[in-house]
């Protein structure tokens, strides 16, 4: 592990909104910018087989989320977000060519209560009653000792905490063989659990989130090999 820069510039994206506008104009500028969280109003749309768990990814507790008002902060809690296309973020169910939500008719509750040009409906919900990975797994579902142990041993509060020291330093061979070892810790666990369980890699980022080494990259810090 390595730091590749001493800083982490973040920014928020105001969405310009078209003068005069009341209704939906399809642009898909709110779908290109990240899938919606998941609330617990939003499980009936997940037991009837609408949103797959492949289609989730978990954003932990203590990791850089960007929210609407306040830009890119730590989330306090764990949450469930539909996942992105490919390596980015737009919606797994938005249609660019035809620029229309594929799961119009059951489509989240965020996704409902969206109006670009009055947010204030959406913004009343952002953060409270979510879901987590424990509102969709069956407590005896043996994936969830791996999570557990995951959460215990690669904790992206402690990683962060970890970041922090090293950013204000120079150089801190502790902090540095610590993090080190959370990142090989939390591959360790995602490979048994994939050798057991047959995990695709989209089940496996609804079950652990994004692998640590790619949160820590978006920090600055790459894995040596």
């Amino acid at each position: 592990m390595s730091k590749k820069k001493t800083e982490n510039k973040q920014k928020v994206i105001r969405v310009s909104t078209p003068k005069g506008a009341t209704s939906c104009i399809r642009c898909g500028t709110c779908c290109k910018k990240g899938g919606p969280s998941l609330h617990r109003e939003d499980k009936e749309i997940l037991l009837a087989g609408h949103i797959k768990r492949e289609n989730l990814i978990t954003i932990r507790k203590g990791e850089l989320a960007l929210f609407p008002l306040s830009g890119s902060q730590p989330v306090e809690k764990e949450l469930i977000k539909i996942a992105g296309k490919g390596k980015g973020w737009v919606c797994f169910f938005f249609d660019e060519k035809e620029s229309s939500c594929t799961i119009y008719r059951h489509r989240p509750l965020e996704c409902r209560l969206l109006k670009c040009w009055d947010t204030e409906q959406l913004l009343s919900v952002i953060g409270k009653d979510t879901m987590t990975r424990a509102d969709i797994l069956s407590e005896d579902d043996p994936i969830m000792s791996y999570i557990e142990a995951h959460e215990q041993e690669c904790s992206i509060t402690i990683a962060e905490e970890l970041i922090s020291v090293l950013l204000e330093k120079n150089d801190d061979p502790e902090s540095l063989a610590k993090l080190t070892a959370m990142v090989h810790q939390d591959l360790a666990i995602r490979s048994r659990a994939v050798s057991e369980f047959g995990l695709s890699l989209e089940a496996e980022l609804f079950l652990f989130g994004r692998p640590l080494f790619k949160v820590l990259s978006a920090r600055g810090f790459q894995l040596m090999k």
